[in-house]
């Protein structure tokens, strides 16, 4: 269930925000687009190339684990994903949300997404699920851009 909540009016000037609104479609195209970006289903290549525009300069990208808390600026985040997706370690992988909610407050909003992933690691079925914490911000140019996202595999 993708769903999305208005904490408060947006800053003087600026357009109501509405559920259903376009800060919700805007949004959901950002975060949509996230997740595509590692499918390689089918011989595809990934579009992490495409991240780069979905993220601020700045963004955090944070890992918690049983291993400890990992964290990365985006362009150490892409690599490693880039060379697995495209070198054939990992196979016909993509991951998708399966339940959101999102807050908006003026030019930020907060998703909170649960997730599924599936593909073939190294030759054998990599399946998991987890809890992402998006954080974006609406820029001078109107667009929604991530500035951290905060996750952990169950």
């Amino acid at each position: 269930m993708l769903k999305i909540v208005v904490v408060d009016a947006p800053p003087a000037g600026g357009e109501g925000l509405s559920v259903g609104g376009p800060d919700q479609a805007a949004i959901d195209a950002v975060i949509a687009a996230f997740y595509a970006a590692f499918d390689n289903r089918d011989g595809r290549a990934p579009a992490t190339s495409a991240l780069r525009g979905l993220f601020t300069p700045e963004a955090r990208v944070v890992r918690v684990s049983a291993e400890g808390v990992a964290s990365w600026d985006l362009e150490a985040f892409i690599a490693p994903r880039e060379a697995m997706l495209g070198d054939g370690t990992l196979l016909d992988f993509h991951e998708w949300e399966t339940d959101a909610a999102t807050q908006v407050s003026g030019n930020i909003a907060s998703r909170t997404s649960r997730y599924r992933k599936a593909g073939t690691l190294n030759g054998a079925p990599y399946v998991g699920e987890g809890r992402k914490f998006i954080q974006l911000a609406r820029g001078a140019d109107a667009r929604w851009r991530i500035t951290a996202v905060l996750w952990e595999d169950d």
